[in-house]
C-alpha cells in the first residue's frame, strides 16, 4: 500500500493545520505498541493516533478515543515526565540527514517542555512508520535516544541499535537521495550511472529507476510522475529523449510545489468495488479504464481512518488470540491422539468374551489333559465347532482356566473405563473445538476475556487471577444482534459464554433457538414477541438459520443443516461446559450459510 514519504507528507501538512502550537494534554499507550495523544489548541481538542504495529503501522488524526491501561507502561511513564503538557513547536519529516527536511517515513514532532529544574527545552518524538522495522522513539534536542516504544538491541538488528543513549539516525540501506534537495540538472547522468554502479544485465525504466533513487516514493508515486510528464513509465531510461527528461524534471519541480505548498488531494482507489491503493494525489494512471475509480477524502487523516477501516483493530485481535489458538490446536491435537488410542484400546476389549469361553471350556474339558500341553482341542458347545485355546504348558489347567478368567474381569474392567474415559475425551474435543471456532470469530479483547476465562475455569490453561480487570468500551463483549428483514431482533453468541447468554438470559421461552446439526457454532435467538410458530413468517426461519450456518465450522459448505425449536425445549447439561445444551423436540432446514443482515 502507498502509505510512502508523500503520503506521510501530506499527512503533516495536515498537522500543521491542526495541532501545530497545540498543547500536550494528555498521553495514552492503549497498546503495547500504540499511543494516543491528545492536543488542545484555541478550545479543539484533537487526538493523534500513533501506531508501530508491524502489520499496520499508522499515523492519523482519529475522532476515537483510546482507554487507557490501569498502570501506564514505562514507555509512557517516559513521555509524561520530558513532553507532558508541551507545546507542540514545529513538525517535520525527516531526511537521512537529520539537520535537513526530506521525504523519509519518519515523523519528528519538536516540543518544547519545561524541565526539572524549571528550564524549558526541546524533545523530538519521532514516528518511523517502515512496515515491521515501525518504531517511536523519543529524542534528546541533541538527537540521543531516551527511550523508544520498541527498544532493539545489536543482538535484534545488526543495522541500528535504539536503546537509552544511543544516537539516532536513521539507516540509509538503500543509499536514496532526497528528491526535495536534488539537484535536477543532473538526473538523467545521475540515474544512468546508478544503474550501472549496480551491475544489472538489462537498463531500468523510468518509474523504477525513481522509485530506487529518491526516498518518498513508491512504486505508483513513480509512475504517477511519468504519466504526468506523458513519459511511458517502463521505458528505458536510457532511450529517454532530452526532452523527455525536461518533462520529469519539469514534473518533480511542479511535485516539490505541492509538498512546499501542502497542495494535496488524497484518494482512494478502487478496481470495481475493492479498493486497493490510496495515493496523496489524484491519479491519472487508470484514467479511461472503466474498472478502475477514486474516491477523494477531505484530510488524509479521514482516508487512513476509511481504508484501514477495522482493519487495524481486527489486526489487533488476530495477534492477541494466536497464542490462544496456538495453545487450543495443541490441545487438539493431543486430545484426538488420546481419542485414537482409547478407540484402539476399546476395539481390543472386544475379545473379553473369548476368554470368558476359554476359561469355560477349559474348565469342562481341562481333565483330559496330561500336562504340559501348548493346546487343547475341543468342542465350543456354544457354537458346536472346534475351538483350539493356546496353553501356558508349565501350568495345570486349572490355572489355565484362571489365567483366562482374569484375563476376561480385565477386559471389562478396562472396557467400562474406557468407555467413561472416551465419553470425556469426545466432550473434551467437542469443547475445544467451539472454543477454537469462537476464537476464529472474535471480534476485540473482550470476546478474547471471555474465550481466556472459559479455558482457564476448564484447566485448559492457566486459570486468571481474582483481580477485576478494567475493561475498555469499545472492546466490551456483546453477542451480536441483527434485525430480520421482518424487524425480529435476532440474537447470535460469539462464543460459549454468550450461547449461554443469549440462550438462557436474553431468549424467553417461546422464542425460536437456532444451532447447526452436530457441530460447532453459535446459538442463535429470534425473537418472537410471544408469536407461535404459525402466526412468524418463513422468512424470519431462514434468516436465522442463515446466520447459524454462517456462525459456525460449516461456514464453507455450500449447504447446511440447521436444527431449531422453540426454547423451552432446551436444557442444560448437568456438569456440562458453557452453551451445551441438549434437546429431544426440533425442526430442521437447508440453508446456505450466509450474512445479508446488516449487524446492529
Amino acid at each position: 500500500m502507498a502509505f510512502d514519504g508523500l503520503f506521510l507528507s501530506a499527512l503533516i501538512s495536515e498537522f500543521k493545520e491542526t495541532i501545530l502550537g497545540g498543547k500536550i494534554a494528555k498521553i495514552i499507550q492503549s497498546e503495547k505498541d500504540e499511543l494516543q495523544i491528545t492536543v488542545k489548541k484555541e478550545k479543539q481538542q484533537y487526538l493523534l493516533h500513533l501506531s508501530a504495529n508491524p502489520s499496520i503501522p499508522l499515523i492519523y488524526l482519529s475522532n476515537k478515543g483510546k482507554t487507557a491501561p490501569l498502570t501506564a507502561p514505562n514507555f509512557c511513564m517516559a513521555l509524561r515526565k520530558h513532553i507532558g503538557n508541551g507545546l507542540i513547536q514545529n513538525i517535520t519529516q525527516a531526511s537521512t540527514a537529520l539537520e535537513e527536511e526530506g521525504l523519509e517515513r519518519v515523523l519528528l514532532l519538536h516540543i518544547s517542555h519545561r524541565d526539572e529544574m524549571g528550564d524549558y527545552g526541546i524533545k523530538y518524538l519521532a514516528v518511523e512508520i517502515m512496515g515491521k522495522y515501525s518504531n517511536i522513539i523519543l529524542l534528546k534536542e541533541d538527537f540521543t535516544i531516551l527511550d523508544a516504544i520498541k527498544r532493539i538491541s545489536s543482538v535484534q538488528s545488526s543495522l541500528r541499535e535504539v536503546l537509552p543513549g544511543r544516537s539516532y539516525f536513521i539507516p540509509d540501506q538503500f543509499h536514496k537521495e532526497n528528491i526535495l534537495r536534488f539537484p535536477l540538472e543532473n538526473l538523467s547522468s545521475f540515474l544512468i550511472e546508478r544503474m550501472k554502479g549496480t551491475g544489472a544485465e538489462k537498463p531500468e525504466s523510468i518509474s523504477d529507476a525513481l522509485f530506487h533513487s529518491f526516498s518518498g516514493l513508491s512504486p505508483l508515486s513513480a509512475r504517477e510522475l511519468c504519466e504526468d510528464a506523458e513519459v511511458p513509465f517502463d521505458k528505458d531510461i536510457t532511450v529517454l529523449s532530452s526532452s523527455e527528461w525536461e518533462n520529469i524534471i519539469t514534473k518533480v519541480h511542479a511535485l516539490r510545489s505541492k509538498i512546499l505548498n501542502g497542495d494535496f488531494s488524497p484518494v482512494i482507489l478502487f478496481e470495481e468495488t475493492k479498493a486497493f491503493d490510496f495515493s496523496a494525489f489524484h491519479t491519472i494512471q487508470y484514467k479511461g479504464n472503466p474498472r478502475f475509480h477514486e474516491e477523494a477524502f477531505s484530510s488524509p487523516s479521514a482516508l487512513i481512518e476509511q481504508y484501514y477501516g477495522g482493519k487495524e483493530k481486527e489486526d489487533r485481535v488476530r495477534q492477541k488470540s494466536i497464542d490462544l489458538k496456538k495453545q487450543c490446536t495443541t490441545l487438539l491435537e493431543r486430545v484426538g491422539k488420546k481419542l485414537s488410542l482409547q478407540e484402539k484400546q476399546l476395539k481390543d476389549t472386544e475379545k473379553k468374551e473369548s476368554f470368558r469361553v476359554f476359561g469355560e471350556l477349559l474348565t469342562t474339558y481341562g481333565y483330559s489333559l496330561q500336562g504340559g500341553e501348548k493346546e487343547l482341542l475341543c468342542e465350543n458347545y456354544y457354537t458346536g465347532k472346534e475351538e483350539r485355546i493356546p496353553l501356558d504348558p508349565n501350568l495345570p489347567p486349572i490355572e489355565n482356566a484362571k489365567r483366562y478368567f482374569d484375563k476376561y474381569d480385565k477386559a471389562k474392567r478396562t472396557e467400562k473405563n474406557l468407555t467413561e474415559q472416551l465419553k470425556e475425551s469426545r466432550k473434551t474435543l467437542e469443547h475445544l473445538q467451539s472454543i477454537l471456532g469462537s476464537l476464529l470469530t472474535a471480534e476485540n479483547a473482550g470476546d478474547l476475556d471471555d474465550i481466556r476465562r472459559e479455558m482457564g475455569e476448564f484447566g485448559y490453561m492457566k486459570k486468571l487471577s481474582g483481580k477485576k480487570k478494567s475493561s475498555r468500551k469499545e472492546d466490551k463483549s456483546s453477542p451480536r444482534v441483527f434485525r430480520s428483514s421482518d424487524g425480529y431482533l435476532l440474537y447470535v453468541g460469539k462464543n460459549n459464554f454468550q450461547n449461554e447468554e443469549v440462550s438462557f438470559q436474553i431468549a424467553d421461552p417461546k422464542d425460536f433457538w437456532f444451532h447447526v446439526k452436530g457441530v460447532a457454532g453459535s446459538h442463535v435467538i429470534a425473537k418472537t414477541e410471544g408469536k407461535t410458530l404459525e402466526e412468524l413468517p418463513d422468512r424470519l426461519f431462514e434468516e436465522a438459520a442463515e446466520l447459524a450456518a454462517y456462525f459456525s465450522s460449516e461456514k464453507e459448505n455450500a449447504k447446511v443443516e440447521v436444527d431449531y425449536t422453540e426454547r423451552k425445549n432446551l436444557k442444560k447439561i448437568i456438569g456440562g461446559a458453557p452453551g451445551f445444551v441438549i434437546y429431544h423436540q426440533n425442526y430442521s432446514i437447508l440453508v446456505e450459510p450466509k450474512k445479508v443482515l446488516e449487524e446492529l
